[in-house]
């Protein structure tokens, strides 16, 4: 294969760094030299995580949780356009500035449908294991290239707004990654088999609906715990989704599996633990209440969980 979907966790990994690097420069972050060393320990990780041995990148993990528990992380000053120019390309480009936004996902769509498959001389275009990662990573580098276009501005400046947005979510950028790794540990220590163990002795999974309703609160509960739905999901599905809905009950496993995810990220939508989503965003807009988006998603979130129950229970045996 020609466009491997590693190269885009290489690129992401030097855009790390050179967070690491800026924010070891800025003498205005009170913490930049453990804010340096928190950026460059995710940098390495992305670039020769397949390199390094399990117990190293647990302990680099572990160090990243030191550093961020303890307030080692922190916003500095970085060096962007002033405000007055920043305005007058706004007013110059007008709805032109949505064209990047736009691009990702159209870009991402005929990379995951038009060019699959694809050849050129024997080899595949893009990763076919991961056809829509590398769609998506083809479809955000053309976003930055047709942004610094139509702004007339530099990769370089590119990579500052890459460290201003970085330093706004601060460590709770890394919150997925680690909790989906937190979701396959609790694989490995065996969760997914307790949670069978007490649904199936405490609730009676006799009936289809009680045991796709279980299904999708329990996920909606897990993420509410762990704060994501990536670490939520090995753990229903290990516990009721494949022994209970597809074996007992005989359902689609890829239904299971689509409206499984989608009652956890129900759950997303009210707990705090997912800082990236709810609590990131008070801040960045300055809200007087921290729990603001959560309370106005609550009703959503409810009202979709109900509609995932329903939906899972009509469907998964198609």
């Amino acid at each position: 294969m020609i466009i491997r979907v590693e190269y885009f966790y290489w690129l992401l990994g030097v855009m790390l760094a050179l967070v690491s690097v800026m924010s070891a420069m800025d003498r205005t972050n009170p913490r930049r030299w453990t804010t340096s060393l928190f950026w460059a320990l995710y940098a390495i990780i992305y670039i020769a995580g397949d390199l390094l041995p399990p117990v190293i990148a647990g302990a680099m993990m572990v160090v990243m949780a030191l550093l961020a528990g303890f307030g080692g992380v922190r916003s500095g000053k970085p060096d962007t356009l002033p405000e007055d120019q920043r305005r007058a390309s706004a007013a110059r480009l007008g709805g032109k500035l949505i064209l990047p936004a736009l691009i990702i996902p159209a870009v991402t769509m005929i990379g995951s449908t038009l060019l699959k498959g694809v050849q050129i001389d024997g080899a595949f275009l893009l990763d076919q294991k991961n056809l829509t990662l590398a769609s998506l990573g083809c479809a955000a580098i053309v976003a930055v290239a047709v942004a610094c276009w139509l702004t007339r501005a530099s990769p370089l400046q590119a990579g500052r707004e890459s460290r201003r947005l970085v330093d706004a979510m601060s460590w709770a950028l890394v919150l997925p990654h680690m909790l989906a790794v937190l979701g396959l540990l609790f694989t490995e220590a065996g969760v997914g088999k307790a949670v069978a163990h007490i649904t199936t002795s405490y609730i009676g999974l006799e009936s289809p609906f009680v045991a796709v309703a279980v299904y999708c609160i329990g996920l909606a509960l897990f993420t509410i715990v762990m704060g994501n739905g990536f670490a939520a999901f090995p753990v229903m599905a290990g516990g009721v989704g494949i022994p209970v809905l597809v074996h007992q009950f005989g359902a689609n496993p890829a239904v299971m599996a689509a409206i499984g995810m989608f009652s956890a990220y129900c759950g997303t939508l009210m707990t705090p633990m997912a800082a990236n989503f709810n609590i990131i965003p008070t801040a960045l807009l300055d809200l007087p209440d921290r729990h603001a988006v959560i309370k106005a998603q609550i009703p959503t979130a409810l009202a979709l969980l109900l509609v995932n129950i329903f939906l899972l229970y009509f469907l998964m045996k198609s």
